[in-house]
């Protein structure tokens, strides 16, 4: 089981922790939402629990609860710009389906 995130991933996430003053680092999870089921959720993480995986890549923790892991375990985290659009995308090896805007997915 792992989660990892390429270079140009973990140094953005770096910059918002530097900004932020403080964090452990990053929670990676998913959600109920959308069309096709679930959705991504990324947020600073404070304090990890004893219950949480914790992945470190370039420098950088991942942290992902255990129900979260099932749908999300493989997942290349990458930070990506194109043209005047920039963000995380999330390379999962588990998705079946997306819905047509992107934002959800299904497995």
């Amino acid at each position: 089981m792992a989660i990892t995130m390429t270079e140009a991933a973990a140094s953005r996430v770096k910059s918002f922790l530097e900004k932020r003053g403080s964090g452990a680092g990053l929670r990676l999870g998913v959600r109920t939402s959308g069309c096709s089921g679930m959705a991504y959720v990324l947020e600073f993480v404070d304090e990890i629990a004893p219950e949480d995986e914790v992945f470190e890549d370039h420098g950088v923790k991942i942290i992902v609860d255990a129900k979260s892991l099932l749908y999300i375990d493989g997942t290349e985290l990458d930070f990506a710009k194109e043209g005047l659009n920039e963000g995380f995308k999330f390379n999962n090896p588990n998705v079946k389906g997306e819905c047509g805007c992107g934002e959800s997915f299904n497995v």
